[in-house]
């Protein structure tokens, strides 16, 4: 049999070609067996979120930090609140809310504020010992804040604008304004402040809003901040 004797320039080339193919191979197996699918990365990696009126730190009463995500599951009502007003009586109401809706998922969270006619000048002990010693209240309470102005928290910055709350928004206009917030985390309704907790327009929309169901991602979005809940329970 003749022996074929190929050019030294080609031999060169091709071993260069098979040695080239051997490498790339091997540099594909080596990434191949530590490389992750890209879905499932981000789906590791995803977290739900937090809606807007939700996604807001606040301090209680008692001085315990915590979030208002612990609330996402549940019907809330958000008010702004004053111990020497001619609305303080509501309290009263407030507190028969809570008592026949609590238990059914309803919270009802008031916030003191001292901007209008300075009706709420005590300091959170103070307010405290007076919804407690003349109201019984025993719905959350949290420590005081300001509703406008330069200073205004965060929730009510959201609460009020056009741009995260366009239905709803508008400044705070005295004390006892009510916002209702749906089990999904929206604003779904709002009430003046000398529209009476009891009245048959809150009443109906509340039992309105219980009936929705609860999100499947309640454990999960109240997860994110419950070291914050936690830090609030000890205060307490």
């Amino acid at each position: 049999m003749r022996r074929v004797l190929l050019p030294s320039c080609l031999v060169l080339i091709l071993a260069g070609l098979v040695l080239g193919l051997g490498l790339a191979s091997a540099d594909a197996h080596h990434h191949g067996e530590h490389r992750q699918p890209a879905s499932a990365t981000a789906v590791d990696e995803e977290q739900p979120a937090i809606p807007g009126v939700l996604d807001h730190g606040v301090t209680t009463l008692a001085g315990g930090k915590t979030h208002l995500s612990q609330y996402y599951g549940d019907v809330v009502l958000i008010v702004n609140t004053a111990s020497k007003c001619g609305l303080t009586p509501q309290y009263e109401q407030l507190q028969a809310l809570h008592e026949s809706g609590s238990e059914k998922g309803l919270s009802i969270l008031g916030f003191p504020a001292n901007n209008f006619g300075k009706q709420e000048p005590g300091t959170d002990k103070e307010i405290s010992v007076f919804c407690q010693e003349n109201y019984g209240v025993e719905f959350d309470m949290f420590s005081k804040i300001s509703v406008k102005g330069d200073d205004q928290h965060p929730l009510y910055a959201f609460l009020t604008s056009k741009e995260t709350n366009p239905e709803f928004a508008g400044d705070i206009r005295w004390n006892f304004d009510k916002f209702l917030v749906s089990r999904q985390g929206v604003v779904i309704a709002r009430f003046s402040p000398r529209t009476k907790p009891d009245s048959k327009e809150v009443v109906e929309a509340i039992k309105a809003a219980m009936k929705q169901p609860v999100p499947d991602d309640v454990e999960a979005v109240r997860a994110i901040h419950a070291k914050d809940a936690e830090g609030a329970k000890d205060a307490e």
